[in-house]
């Protein structure tokens, strides 16, 4: 397994969702859980949290603000939505 770096990049990735409004300010850590999957250049990121990250609206922000701040943003999805690709 490979651990994955929280990095000065990450958090300011995460600091930039959540003043962007791409994630719920009240919500850092799924920030942060965004921002060190998007640093470190994870492809995909399973979640069952539909609230604040595999939500249709917030997805497609969360997208704009890694593009923005020059980064390839991840693929969030259900492991459901995973397995119909």
């Amino acid at each position: 397994m490979t651990l994955l770096e929280v990095s000065e990049e990450a958090l300011a990735l995460a600091r930039e969702l959540a003043n962007g409004g791409a994630i719920p300010a009240k919500a850092p850590e799924d920030a942060l859980h965004v921002a060190i999957a998007v640093t470190n250049g994870v492809e995909y990121l399973l979640t069952w949290n539909c609230r604040h990250l595999a939500h249709a609206v917030l997805r497609t922000q969360i997208e704009e603000v890694c593009r923005s701040a020059g980064y390839e943003p991840v693929v969030i999805c259900t492991p459901e939505e995973l397995l119909e690709v």
